[in-house]
């Protein structure tokens, strides 16, 4: 079984580094991390989505727990 977890940062300079640290303490279970925003030549997004593939199923809840506490972050996942 594989899981997806989707992440929208609406935030994303002021919560890039909180949000680093919580996939930290998951990095073992995180096989796959896609980071996406718009930037152009002089301006970065401060919006981003992130997809995450795990691998280890059972810290997909408190890893989903952990992320859906920060302010102006919205998680979704899809298990295949």
């Amino acid at each position: 079984m594989t899981t997806i977890i989707g992440v929208k940062l609406t935030n994303r300079m002021e919560l890039s580094n909180e949000f680093q640290n919580i996939i930290s303490k998951f990095g073992c279970a995180i096989k796959t991390r896609i980071g996406l925003h718009s930037t152009c030549s002089n301006v970065c997004a401060n919006w981003g989505t992130i997809l995450l593939e795990i691998i280890d199923e059972s810290v997909t809840s408190e890893l989903k727990k952990d992320l859906s506490r920060l302010d102006g972050v919205r998680v979704q996942s899809m298990t295949l």
